[in-house]
């Protein structure tokens, strides 16, 4: 195989890869962009090039050689290499231009983080955003994004960044409602009926607490995303914990507590180490941790509880 290797090109290596994770042609091909007789093609070619079979047709699918697992491996290593050279050298551009690519969660996106972008692209004219919107944490290693704008209390020990703020988290209902001028006793709106996110976001603490002090029959209305459920308690289907950066937006919902600093998240600002000094991400970093400074009141639930007339 030695004496053959230079004849190889990084596509070669590339559409190898492809097929050994999608174990068939046209689910190669469609990981690379080709089409099937291509994908076909170009397996023969590169066999025959090196004198050795590199995949066996089972049942179950193209299973590599000996030899194909060697050059899988190899890939593998070309791949994570070629992907390290490109964090390093977007880190070294000199002037902040071309795409930055954001991920971050539908909530944050609509209810906090659209105008701050919006401001960031008219003073960095020569910079253009590719937002991800996605619930789960991308691989910034392998350049999913260039930076995580994520509510969590443990990010990524292979990530760096800043914690722009605290997300407090309280109890709303309609004002309509409730009109006392109290803060009321979370305990006695237990026969309340309740919207509350889903049993797969069990990790916030604000759905464990309805899960062990509120009966599942009291709890309505469940949701998956936060975007959700503000929305529910305005239509009138029950009360519920929310992030107060939205819930404090919407006149017609009132706070029935005081924020639960045990609800609470911090809202992280992430990228990976190799990406911190480019000209981009610092600039964009900084920008956001200025303007979500600015906004830490809200996302803080900062105000007092407010008197609710009738």
């Amino acid at each position: 195989m030695s004496g053959t290797a230079k004849s190889l090109a990084w596509d070669d290596f590339r559409l190898i890869k492809a097929i050994a994770e999608a174990r068939a042609l046209p689910a190669a091909a469609t990981l690379i962009g080709l089409n099937h007789s291509t994908v076909f093609r170009r397996l023969g070619q590169i066999e025959d090039g090196l004198g050795v079979k590199l995949f066996e047709r089972h049942r179950s699918g193209y299973v590599p050689t000996p030899a194909g697992e060697e050059m899988i491996q190899l890939a593998e290593r070309l791949d994570s290499d070629i992907t390290a050279l490109t964090r390093k050298l977007a880190g070294q551009e000199i002037k902040p231009a071309g795409e930055l690519r954001v991920t971050t969660n539908d909530t944050l996106l609509v209810d906090l983080l659209t105008p701050v972008f919006a401001a960031f692209l008219r003073q960095c004219p020569d910079i253009r955003l590719d937002v991800l919107l996605s619930n789960q944490a991308l691989n910034l290693s392998k350049r999913d994004a260039d930076v995580a704008i994520r509510a969590t209390d443990q990010p990524p020990e292979t990530l760096v960044g800043r914690r722009a703020a605290r997300i407090a988290w309280a109890l709303y209902g309609l004002a309509s409602r409730f009109p006392a001028e109290a803060a009321t006793d979370v305990a006695a709106l237990r026969n309340e009926s309740w919207v509350s996110l889903g049993d797969q976001f069990a990790g916030l603490k604000a759905v464990r607490y309805l899960q062990d002090n509120v009966s599942p029959e009291r709890i309505v209305y469940k949701v998956n995303t936060v975007l959700g459920l503000a929305e529910a308690i305005e239509a009138g289907i029950g009360i519920g914990f929310v992030p107060c950066f939205i819930a404090d937006t919407k006149p017609a919902l009132v706070r029935l507590a005081a924020p639960d600093s045990g609800f609470a998240a911090d809202l992280w600002l992430l990228t990976h180490p190799d990406l911190r000094h480019s000209p981009r991400v610092r600039l964009f970093l900084d920008f956001m941790a200025a303007e979500i400074g600015k906004m830490k009141p809200l996302i803080e639930g900062a105000r007092p509880l407010q008197a609710r007339g009738g």
